[in-house]
């Protein structure tokens, strides 16, 4: 887990806006690079946060997730040449995550609206701003998994 000094040395070093997008990542899919590319394209650092497994299990997402383990997903998403940082968190939500990381802005899929965005409310108060991204049509790991159980 990143720090509170961590994340200040790391802020301190950086250049340009800085964005966090969070989620499961559990079998990435094209919907989810789209995601990732969009939002980097709105700074100059892309944060990835990642449910821990244990938060995973919590969201009840179904008994069989998450699919793959905490550290793979993490490992799959640093490959990207499009993450900056992937960070894993333990909590329900990423706000306390957000706070420490102090984001320019947050960018999150179409399923949710600005204000019910985690963190939200945090970079706003900063002079930040939310961005919400149309999801892409066709693909959801939900959607996969069920596929893959025909």
């Amino acid at each position: 887990m990143l720090d509170a000094a961590a994340a200040a040395r790391w802020r301190a070093g950086r250049r340009g806006p800085v964005v966090f997008t969070n989620g499961v990542f559990d079998l990435l899919h094209p919907g989810h690079v789209d995601l990732l590319l969009k939002a980097r394209a709105e700074g100059d650092h892309l944060i990835v946060g990642v449910n821990s497994d244990a938060s995973v299990r919590r969201l009840g997402k179904g008994p069989e997730r998450p699919v793959r383990t905490q550290r793979d997903r993490a490992i799959v998403l640093a490959a990207l040449e499009c993450v900056d940082v992937v960070v894993i968190f333990d909590e329900d939500t990423p706000a306390d995550l957000v706070a420490l990381l102090e984001p320019d802005v947050i960018v999150k899929g179409g399923d949710y609206r600005p204000d019910d965005v985690a963190g939200g409310a945090t970079v706003r108060a900063r002079g930040g701003r939310i961005v919400i991204i149309p999801l892409t049509a066709g693909h959801s790991t939900t959607a996969t998994i069920a596929k893959l159980r025909t």
